[in-house]
């Protein structure tokens, strides 16, 4: 460790905080140029924690509370067009009335972050934890063919880490990136290690490393112009080429997930978020009776980590994908299993959230043998 990374270690703090608390704490602590945003329930503490910390007397950052969800998008979308790190959040019917932007935004090829601390639907639904929004975030929310990166984290530490990840990935790709949190997430409370605070980009920091960007760069290039409307279908063709292959190396490059006790498993649990919390300690349980059983963890819902399932499945008997929704990443599952073995679902609505009795439960009722061979040795 150098000089300089042991003096920002110095800098780092232990916490007590809220999943939404943390996002705020990592925004200003990343050097976020401005957060915009409006206030909705399960997630309204990422706006109110900046408002107290009051950033833009230490750091410069902006934080503005917008008139709605469709105008702090476009906030994202004007300041992501010159090269700043933006950012909003929202849960669920927030995000959906900003899915025209993000479009806007994924089709300009503009780096933003978004988090989504999702409630049950559909419609105003419940206040109450859903992954429900999985499909909205993993197959693009809005209009045409384009994906962003969706990170999923389990942990008020996660919560924290990912902002830095997501503008991380944002910038490399020149892609949107989302941190899709549940409910419980955003509002449990952890111990959490913040990271050091990081200094804002200059103009002139950001003209070097953003040359795409509508900066008024005064070294006299010509202007960018920033738009997602093209008339022309061969041009817009092309257009959408590029995406696509920008959307292929991040599916080769940035598959992400955490594996626990899949080394010798015979059947595997996939589950993300904080239900990937719940599903782990049932898996103690069975393997307290002795069942060979796994737990995979996708972190990056989009890209999916279909290359880990793959590997996985020519030795796994059967699958249970554990959601706080309907069925939707379990179709993920599937196809990464390529449908070689039987993958089951497990769900709970409305803001109801499994105990680990019950997906320990399920996990007999689907695959007894596995039990009854427990109970024999």
């Amino acid at each position: 460790m150098n000089s300089q990374s042991v003096d920002e270690a110095k800098h780092e703090e232990v916490r007590l905080m809220k999943g939404n608390e943390a996002i705020a704490h990592a925004a200003i602590r990343y050097g976020v140029d401005g957060y915009f945003g409006y206030p909705i329930t399960p997630q309204s503490e990422v706006l109110e924690t900046l408002e107290a910390l009051r950033p833009w007397e230490t750091t410069g950052m902006t934080v503005l509370q917008a008139e709605s969800e469709v105008a702090s998008i476009n906030m994202v979308y004007g300041g992501a067009a010159t090269g700043k790190a933006v950012m909003t959040s929202s849960s669920s019917p927030g995000i959906s009335l900003m899915c025209e932007g993000l479009s806007y935004i994924a089709a300009c090829e503009l780096p933003a972050l978004v988090v989504n601390v999702m409630r049950g639907g559909p419609g105003l639904g419940t206040i109450q934890p859903s992954q429900s929004d999985y499909f909205q975030a993993t197959k693009g929310g809005g209009h045409g063919d384009y994906h962003f990166i969706v990170l999923a984290p389990s942990t008020v530490q996660e919560m924290a880490d990912f902002v830095g990840l997501g503008f991380d990935l944002a910038f490399k790709y020149r892609t949107p990136a989302m941190i899709l949190a549940d409910g419980i997430v955003g509002q449990m409370m952890e111990k959490v290690i913040l990271p050091p605070q990081r200094k804002r980009r200059t103009d002139a920091e950001i003209a070097e490393m953003c040359p795409w960007a509508a900066t008024g760069d005064p070294r006299g290039r010509k202007p960018n112009t920033i738009t997602s409307l093209e008339l022309d279908s061969a041009t817009m063709e092309q257009n959408n080429l590029r995406y696509q292959a920008t959307y292929r190396r991040i599916e080769q490059s940035e598959q992400r997930c955490v594996e626990y006790l899949t080394d010798d498993a015979e059947y595997l649990v996939v589950a993300f978020g904080s239900v990937a919390r719940i599903c782990q300690k049932a898996i103690d349980d069975a393997r307290a009776e002795g069942v060979r059983i796994g737990l995979l963890r996708p972190i990056t819902l989009w890209p999916f980590p279909s290359d880990a399932i793959a590997a996985l499945t020519p030795r796994i008997k059967g699958i249970l994908v554990v959601e706080l929704n309907a069925g939707q990443m379990i179709e993920d599952v599937r196809l990464a299993s390529l449908c070689r073995v039987p993958v089951h679902h497990y769900g709970r609505l409305g803001g109801i959230v499994p105990n680990p009795g019950e997906i320990t439960r399920e996990l007999n009722r689907l695959f007894p043998e596995a039990f009854d061979a427990s109970n024999k040795k």
